[in-house]
């Protein structure tokens, strides 16, 4: 049973990598006929997720007609797919021994659905009424439940963030479901992974899909990173409001504030911060409140022109599962005596609006702004958030400066990521309200900038510069471009200067073919290169030759003498 892996960053598309992935699955077991249906096989893909948050948020995509995700199943399954859960599954409403035939079903659960902890999900593996029209599937003698059924229908399955799914248990879930083809998507692959896709960040950072480098800022107090948050989303909300009256996209940038987990009254807690903001004259519909227990954003489209929503406070509720694309700021304010644990968060402000380079180099990047001591704790945790969302060590570099009590220019080294220390102690852990200087709705030529955003707004000129050339040296290059992380696991060799020349003049013959052109102003025919897709049409192995022979051998001439280079006998083939 094949077992692949595919390993793509946070933001590099995984979900929409995966629906374009199931017609060539498909296509592998056998081929449309003329009413569009596959050769006997029921096409039903088991589709697992490893939380609620991520399992409402793929029911809601895959069940959208007006949604990518689901306009790309629809093209490919001429529209008859169907997307249920785990309820509509045991109700039996749009499942039933005839629908899995004439239809693409996609059955979304999360894990914890099928390891059978509770009661609840325990169902799944009970006699259910309600899937009699499966009997003839699962045989007379057996109980029809919809566990059973889902292991005679041979699914294909899709395990996001597959690396949740390594235990014991889980393996034995997915040996259960008793699945034709598995298919893992992760930005963390385990050391046993079948990877037969890898995408690095410098590919995402080059299509414009994720805000690279990340511009982090120690303050040192909480009252700074409130200040600096509040004045930095302001610049970035001019700019963006600059950038679309001269025909860009609209944007309006929002911060994340992590707040200290309530473990004391003398913590920063969501509350407090949001308390806090209110006293600030900031408008409260402008604030939203994201915890396990409280989520004020569940129903809100944050993309919308009409949304107000500027700041959001969380504490690790947005783990994963959650994204949007105008979140460019995440504001930590942990205690500063302790390291700030960021990484779980970092991958939600990582995803470029639009996938496209924005005019203004601060809309291409993201920050993190903290207040910590042990601030080099924290970036070992921010640097371990990268690696979360799929970054390796060598997809970045972080610029180290001294300690010091003033923040200094960057340097531009850094072409993916820059570290701005200043690290400081001091007593104050509260935030003074006093001291914060609120942005109001002034022109961008009125607007009041503090040192910290000019320092961090230097540093972004200055990185965007630097990967600008970076990019340019790559695509000059006439190698191959290996992956970074990759490279280490490779061996390569340089060729010697002798063959240099030679080598640089051997010209590879490119192949084309001719084909009907489909272009409605150009009649006749048109040149495209030959792939091996095109070669490989209508070809199926199954019905291939099997006879090899391997009795026959191709005919080589030798002579043996002395090699006066390596000072030793060898063979030597004539050509």
């Amino acid at each position: 049973m094949p077992h692949v892996c595919l390993k793509v960053p946070t933001a590099g598309g995984k979900t929409f990598i995966a629906c374009n992935a199931l017609k060539t699955i498909f296509d592998a077991f056998g081929t449309f006929d003329s009413d569009r249906r596959y050769d006997d096989r029921p096409r039903v893909v088991v589709w697992l997720v490893p939380s609620v948050a991520i399992l409402e948020q793929t029911l809601k995509n895959l069940s959208n007609a007006a949604h990518p995700y689901r306009q790309k199943i629809n093209a490919h399954f001429g529209h008859r797919v169907e997307v249920l859960d785990k309820a509509a599954l045991l109700q039996g409403v749009g499942f039933n021994a005839s629908s899995v035939q004439e239809q693409l079903t996609i059955m979304v659960f999360s894990f914890d659905s099928l390891r059978a902890r509770n009661k609840e999900d325990r169902k799944i593996f009970q006699e259910n009424g309600n899937l009699q029209s499966f009997e003839h599937l699962v045989g007379t003698e057996n109980d029809v439940t919809l566990g059973a059924v889902i292991k005679q229908l041979h699914p294909v399955v899709v395990v996001d963030e597959s690396h949740n799914a390594e235990s014991e248990l889980s393996v034995d879930m997915l040996k259960e479901l008793n699945p034709c083809f598995i298919l893992d998507l992760t930005a963390t692959p385990r050391k046993n992974s079948n990877i037969i896709s890898f995408i690095d960040a410098l590919e995402l950072k080059k299509e414009s899909m994720v805000k690279l480098p990340v511009i982090v800022y120690n303050h040192q107090d909480k009252t700074e990173v409130v200040n600096s948050a509040l004045q930095l989303q302001r610049r970035l909300e001019l700019q963006a409001k600059e950038e679309e009256s001269k025909g860009g996209k609209y944007i309006r940038p929002i911060v994340l504030f992590q707040a200290q987990p309530r473990t004391g009254d003398d913590h920063t807690t969501f509350e407090k911060l949001k308390a806090k903001l209110v006293e600030l004259k900031i408008p409260e519909e402008q604030i939203r409140l994201k915890t396990a227990d409280h989520d004020e954003i569940k129903n809100e489209n944050l993309m919308s022109r009409d949304c107000p929503v500027r700041y959001i406070i969380t504490v690790n509720a947005l783990k994963e599962g959650w994204d949007c694309p105008f979140a460019y700021i995440l504001a930590s304010l942990a205690d500063k005596s302790s390291a700030v644990d960021v990484e779980q968060v970092l991958g939600r402000v990582l995803r470029q609006p639009y996938v496209m380079n924005h005019a203004f180099p601060l809309l291409n990047m993201s920050y993190v702004l903290t207040a910590s001591s042990k601030f080099r704790e924290t970036l070992h945790n921010i640097v371990k958030g990268l690696n979360r969302a799929g970054f390796s060590e060598q997809d970045y570099k972080i610029a180290m400066p001294e300690e010091s009590t003033t923040p200094e220019a960057p340097s531009a080294e850094s072409a993916e990521q820059l570290q701005l220390a200043d690290v400081v102690t001091s007593k104050e852990d509260d935030i003074d309200i006093a001291r914060i200087v609120v942005p109001t709705a002034a022109s961008p030529a009125e607007e009041i900038t503090t040192q910290n955003i000019a320092v961090m707004e230097l540093a972004v000129i200055k990185q965007s510069e630097a990967f600008e050339k970076a990019v340019v040296a790559t695509q000059e290059t006439k190698s191959a471009i290996i992956p970074n992380e990759l490279q280490s696991l490779m061996k390569t060799y340089r060729i010697k200067e002798v063959f240099r020349a030679q080598a640089e003049q051997l010209r590879l013959p490119q192949f084309y073919m001719k084909v009907p052109s489909n272009d409605l102003f150009v009649m006749g025919e048109k040149e495209i290169p030959v792939a091996k897709e095109y070669l490989l049409e209508d070809f199926q192995l199954s019905k291939a030759d099997r006879h090899i022979t391997f009795e026959g051998i191709e005919a080589e001439l030798y002579r043996v003498d002395l090699d006066e280079s390596k000072k030793s006998t060898r063979p030597f083939l004539f050509v």
